[in-house]
C-alpha cells in the first residue's frame, strides 16, 4: 500500500491531470523538472512513498540446500518434481487374477506352518510353486482383449517417469508452454541414452491419488499439448531426435479446455509431426486414447508394450454406443482390435516389446530394459535414412493404414514373401474346467439314475468330444517332446504306401509298427504332459463306459416295447383267445389241479397250443431281424438233466481240457498267422466290402477252422467227449425223465433267448 504525504496549499483549484500535463507545462508554470528543486513560496514541499507488504506462503522449491552431484541423472535431476515414493504401493488384484491370490495364501500358510512348528514342508512348498507358475503362464499366455485393457489401467503400472528415469543416464525436465501455464499431465525433458541425446515427452499418470488429482490422471490441456510442441519445435532446431511415451485415456474434455482450443492444439501438433526433420519413436506403455495419444504418437515407428492398448474409443464408451449398455465391453474390446498383436497385424503398431508374466508392474526395472533397447534398434534403424526418406517413411506409414485393393492379384514375388496364413487357435481348455465339466456330467448321469429318467447324451457327447480333442493335442505335445514325430511322420508313409498297392500288409511291417508302439508306451511316462494326458484319458474312459451303457440300455428299451406290442398282437388274435379258452374249459372240466395229473390227450392239446404260439412268436421276431433260440428254462432244463456229481467232474476235467487245447494250436505260429492276416483283412475291407474281399474273408476263416479240427481230431478228444456223451445219456435214462408224448417234446416252461448282432442279449 502507498501513500503521498504533501501540503495542500499549492496544488488546489486545478486538476491533478492539468499540474502533470508536461514538461513544459508545470505547476503554475512551473517545469516538472524544477518542481523537485525549486521552492514554492515559502512551504516546503516533502513526498514519501511507503509500501506494505503482505507475507505469503513459502515456494517448495525442489532443490536441496546441500544436493549431491553424484545423483544418478546429473545434479539437475534434484529440479524434478518426481520423487520415489515415501510408501510402497499397495498390491491390487485383477478380477481374473484372484485363483492366483489363493494359490499364494496357500503358499503362505504352509511356509508359516513350517516356520511355527519346525518339520519340513519342503516338498508341498515347491509343489505350490510350480503350480503357481503353471497357472500364471496359463493366464497370462491366454488373455483376453478386456484383460489387456485392465492390466494397461492397472493402478501400479510403471509411468513415463518411472521408465526414464530407468533408461537415461541424465535427464532435466523442461517445464512450461511459454504461454503462462505449465501443464503437469505431459512431462517433456532432455535425455540422453548410452551417450546420445534425445528429446522426450509422454503423458504422465499419478502413483497416488494425490498425484493422479495433480496429474489429472495423465489427460492433458491445451496447454500440455503446446508444451510438446514447443520442445518438438526446439528438437528440431538441434537435431534431437524424438521419443515419445503414450499413456492417456484421452485428452480432457471440459469447457475450459474446449474455450482453450484443444482441438486446435491437437491438429496442429499432428501437422508439426509430420514435418519435423528428426527420427520419432512412439511407445505406448499403457492405454493410448484416441486424439489425445495421436497427439503425440504421429511416429516413424510405433512401439507397443505387450498388454498396451490403442484405441479411438474405449470398449465402455463404444459398448455403450452400440449395446447401450457398459457390461458389452468385453465384446467391444474384442471386435475393436485394440491389443499390440491385433494391431501388428493391421500394420498400425511396428512391433511389440515384451511384458514380464504378471504385467509390466511386476518386474519394471526388466519392462524398462526391454524398452530401452527397442528404442537403441529403432533408433538405428531410421538414423540411417536422411531427412527426405525419414519424412516419406513417416508420411507412407500412415498412408497405408486402411488400404485394401479388391480383385487385384498379389505380385508372385510379394506372395512368397507374404507371411503365412496363421492356423486358426482353436485354444486349449483349461484342465481345472475340463474336469468341473466332467464332473457336471457324472451329476447329471447320477440323477437320471436315480430319477429313472434317460442320462443327457448330448451334453455326454460333446463333454467326450472335446475331451478327445484335447487328448489329441496332448498326444502331440508328448510326440513331440519325446523326439517320435519323425518317426511316426515316416511309418505313415511307408503304411500309405501298403495301403495304395492292395496288397495284405507283411508280417515285418506289421512288427515295426508293434515295436514303435511298444517304444512310445515305454517312453510316454517320460513326457511333460503325462500326468495331464493320464488324467483326460481315464475321463474319456469312464464317460465312454456311461455312454456305452446310456446307449444300449436304450436300445434294448426300444427293442422291448416293439417286442411286448408285437407279442400283444399275437395274443390278442380272435383265434388264439378261442383256442386259450377252449383249452382252459376242458382243464377245469377235468377237475385236476396239476400237470402231471392229466391224461395224455390233454397234456398233448396244451403241447400243441403252446408250439403253435411259439411258432406265431418266433415269426414275430424274426420279422424283426433277430437269431431265435428255443431253449428250456434253466429249472425245468436241471430238474430234467441233473446229472451225477461223478459225471460232473469229468465234464469240467473234459471242459479244461478242451480250453487248453485249443490254446495251444492258437498259439501255433501257423495258425496265428493266420488269424492276424484275418484281422487285417476286416480291417482294410471296412463295414462295406467288396466280393473279393469277401472272398478273401471267407476262405481265411475256412482254413482256420480246418486247423481248428484237425488239430482238435488229432487228440483224443473226440474220444473222450463220445464216451462222457454215452455216459451221460445213461444217466438221463436210468433217472427217468418226463414220460409220455412230453418225453421229446418241448419243456412247459420255455424262455426265447435273442441274440443281436454279437453282444447284446434279451430275455
Amino acid at each position: 500500500m502507498a501513500s503521498i504525504s504533501h501540503s495542500p496549499v499549492a496544488f488546489t483549484g486545478k486538476p491533478a491531470s492539468d499540474l502533470l500535463r508536461s514538461y513544459s507545462n508545470g505547476v503554475r508554470g512551473v517545469p516538472l523538472r524544477a518542481l523537485g528543486r525549486t521552492r514554492l513560496g515559502t512551504r516546503r514541499r516533502d513526498f514519501t512513498v511507503a509500501a506494505k507488504l503482505r507475507k505469503g506462503k513459502k515456494h517448495d522449491y525442489p532443490w536441496p540446500q546441500d544436493p549431491d552431484p553424484n545423483v544418478k541423472g546429473g545434479v539437475l535431476t534434484h529440479l524434478s518434481h518426481f520423487k520415489p515414493l515415501k510408501e510402497k504401493p499397495k498390491p491390487v488384484t485383477l478380477e481374473f487374477e484372484k485363483p492366483l491370490v489363493d494359490l499364494e495364501r496357500k503358499i503362505i500358510d504352509v511356509r508359516k506352518m513350517a516356520t511355527e512348528t519346525g518339520l519340513d514342508f519342503s516338498d508341498q512348498i515347491i509343489m505350490l510353486e510350480n503350480k503357481y507358475h503353471q497357472a500364471l503362464k496359463d493366464l497370462y499366455t491366454h488373455l483376453t482383449p478386456i484383460q489387456r485393457v485392465n492390466i494397461a489401467r492397472h493402478p501400479n503400472r510403471p509411468t513415463f517417469l518411472d521408465h526414464v528415469f530407468s533408461i537415461t543416464d541424465k535427464f532435466v525436465e523442461l517445464h512450461g508452454d511459454r504461454s503462462g501455464y505449465d501443464d503437469p499431465a505431459i512431462v517433456t525433458g532432455i535425455g540422453t541414452i548410452d551417450g546420445k541425446r534425445y528429446m522426450f515427452m509422454g503423458h504422465q499418470k499419478g502413483r497416488n491419488t494425490k498425484e493422479n488429482i495433480q496429474r489429472n490422471f495423465g489427460m492433458p490441456t491445451p496447454h500440455g499439448y503446446r508444451k510438446a510442441l514447443r520442445m518438438m519445435y526446439y528438437a528440431d532446431h538441434h537435431g534431437f531426435p524424438i521419443i515419445t511415451f503414450i499413456d492417456t485415456p484421452g485428452a480432457f474434455a471440459d469447457l475450459k479446455s474446449e474455450e482453450l482450443g484443444q482441438g486446435e492444439a491437437i491438429a496442429h501438433n499432428l501437422r508439426t509431426m509430420f514435418g519435423l526433420k528428426v527420427p520419432i519413436v512412439s511407445i505406448v506403455i499403457g492405454e493410448g486414447g484416441s486424439g489425445g495419444a495421436l497427439a503425440i504418437g504421429c511416429a516413424n515407428k510405433l512401439l507397443m508394450l505387450e498388454n498396451a492398448v490403442f484405441y479411438v474409443a474405449s470398449p465402455e464408451a463404444c459398448a455403450a454406443i452400440l449395446w447401450k449398455s457398459a457390461k458389452a465391453s468385453p465384446k467391444a474390446a474384442e471386435k475393436l482390435k485394440i491389443t499390440a498383436s491385433e494391431l501388428c497385424k493391421l500394420q498400425i503398431a511396428d512391433g511389440i516389446i515384451p511384458e514380464p508374466l504378471g504385467g509390466a508392474h511386476a518386474d519394471p526395472s526388466w519392462t524398462s530394459k526391454q524398452i530401452k533397447v527397442a528404442i537403441n534398434e529403432a533408433m538405428d534403424e531410421l538414423n540411417k535414412l536422411d531427412t527426405q526418406e525419414l519424412l516419406k517413411h513417416r508420411m507412407l506409414k500412415f498412408r497405408k493404414i486402411g488400404g485394401f485393393q479388391e480383385g487385384i492379384p498379389i505380385d508372385p514375388k510379394r506372395k512368397v514373401n507374404m507371411k503365412k496364413k496363421e492356423e486358426p487357435n482353436l485354444g486349449r481348455t483349461l484342465h481345472v474346467d475340463l474336469e468341473g465339466e466332467v464332473e457336471k456330467v457324472k451329476q447329471q448321469i447320477l440323477k437320471a439314475k436315480e430319477s429313472s429318467s434317460e442320462p443327457p447324451l448330448l451334453r455326454l457327447n460333446e463333454t467326450i468330444e472335446k475331451l478327445k480333442k484335447e487328448i489329441d493335442l496332448e498326444f502331440s505335445e508328448a510326440t513331440k517332446a519325446l523326439g517320435f514325430e519323425d518317426k511316426f511322420a515316416a511309418l505313415r508313409e511307408d503304411f500309405l504306401k501298403v495301403n495304395s498297392q492292395d496288397q495284405l500288409m507283411d508280417p515285418a511291417f506289421k512288427s515295426k509298427i508293434d515295436k514303435l508302439r511298444d517304444e512310445f508306451n515305454q517312453s510316454l511316462p517320460k513326457a511333460p504332459n503325462y500326468e495331464s494326458l493320464k488324467n483326460k484319458l481315464d475321463m474319456v474312459k469312464e464317460l465312454s463306459k456311461a455312454k456305452n451303457i446310456a446307449d444300449k440300455n436304450k436300445k434294448a428299451a426300444l427293442m422291448k416295447q416293439e417286442v411286448n406290442e408285437k407279442f400283444k398282437g399275437v395274443l390278442e388274435r380272435q383265434n388264439i383267445k378261442e383256442k386259450f379258452a377252449a383249452l382252459k374249459t376242458e382243464i377245469q372240466n377235468s377237475g385236476v389241479s396239476k400237470f402231471g395229473q392229466l391224461d395224455s390227450s390233454l397234456k398233448e392239446k396244451i403241447v400243441k397250443l403252446k408250439k403253435e404260439l411259439e411258432f406265431e412268436l418266433v415269426d414275430v421276431l424274426q420279422s424283426l431281424g433277430l437269431d431265435v433260440e428255443v431253449v428250456k428254462s434253466k429249472a425245468t432244463y436241471l430238474e430234467e438233466h441233473t446229472p451225477t456229481p461223478e459225471v460232473k467232474s469229468q465234464i469240467e476235467e473234459l471242459n479244461e481240457e478242451i480250453h487248453h487245447g485249443i490254446e495251444n494250436v492258437v498259439s501255433s505260429t501257423d495258425l496265428k498267422y493266420k488269424i492276424e492276416l484275418l484281422k487285417l483283412e476286416i480291417a482294410k475291407a471296412g463295414k462295406k466290402p467288396n466280393l473279393e474281399a469277401k472272398k478273401r474273408i471267407a476262405a481265411l476263416e475256412q482254413q482256420i477252422k480246418q486247423s481248428l479240427a484237425a488239430a482238435l481230431d488229432s487228440s483224443n478228444l473226440k474220444e473222450k467227449h463220445e464216451k462222457l456223451k454215452a455216459e451221460i445219456s445213461k444217466s438221463i435214462a436210468s433217472s427217468g425223465g418226463l414220460d409220455g408224448s412230453l418225453e421229446n417234446d418241448s419243456p412247459d416252461e420255455a424262455r426265447l433267448k435273442l441274440n443281436v448282432g454279437a453282444n447284446r442279449t434279451f430275455v
